[in-house]
């Protein structure tokens, strides 16, 4: 139940919001909903769970790459010349890197690894999804399949893994009732299914906007 109230994080996200308060239309209330995302990640009681549970952690990075990175992308301006592929492997590489047992243990054990990790994540989030947002159709579903194969594929790793991975939660699982194998499944099946399906329901709506003038002189 604790909640974070370090006052350089509410100073900076009351930063980000005057700023985003300035912009107009969708972008803004797309901005403020991002930094809302954000105040629920980092100011919330999850911060604290996610200390202790991978699985609360994993709901705390799919929280910030696919939810609060997209809103942010969109209440930036329009990049035309973004390359998707090179966006798309950037993230997937980066979110992998924070991911391996060795990164992700020196990011729990220094306050400057651990925002170092955070900040590199939604960095390369809101590059992806701006990408995304400039491709065409066609290219902006391959680029979030590619993302939805990447986030299941590490979510199918975690979830069928035979030993517990992560150092800093091999005891701190234990007051919730789950062993350090048990949450680290968890936390694989979160990616796997939901966490890669927000990628997949944006492919899906992607194709079905690109296909809407088709539609439209079919009915003509």
């Amino acid at each position: 139940g604790r909640w974070n109230f370090d006052p350089a994080l509410i100073a900076t996200l009351a930063l980000a919001a005057l700023i985003v308060a300035g912009r107009k239309g969708e972008a803004r209330w797309a901005g403020l909903a991002g930094l809302a995302v954000l105040a629920v990640i980092f100011v919330s009681p999850l911060c604290a769970l996610s200390s202790a549970l991978f699985s609360a952690r994993t709901i705390h990075h799919v929280l910030l790459v696919a939810l609060a990175a997209p809103l942010l992308a969109w209440s930036l301006p329009m990049w035309r010349n973004e390359r998707l592929a090179g966006a798309t492997i950037v993230q997937t590489v980066v979110f992998w890197a924070w991911h391996a047992p060795a990164a992700y243990a020196a990011a729990m054990d220094s306050e400057s690894v651990y925002w170092l990790m955070q900040a590199s994540l939604l960095a390369a989030a809101i590059g992806f999804w701006c990408a995304v947002r400039s491709a065409r159709g066609p290219a902006a579903a391959a680029g979030l399949l590619a993302a939805m194969v990447g986030m299941g594929l590490l979510g199918a790793i975690l979830t069928f893994a035979e030993a517990p991975l992560y150092a800093p939660h091999q005891a701190s699982t234990l007051a919730w009732g789950l062993t350090a194998l048990e949450d680290q499944q968890a936390a694989g099946l979160i990616m796997w299914a939901p966490a890669a399906a927000i990628y997949l329901l944006a492919a899906l709506a992607t194709m079905y906007r690109s296909l809407a003038p088709a539609r439209q002189a079919s009915s003509v």
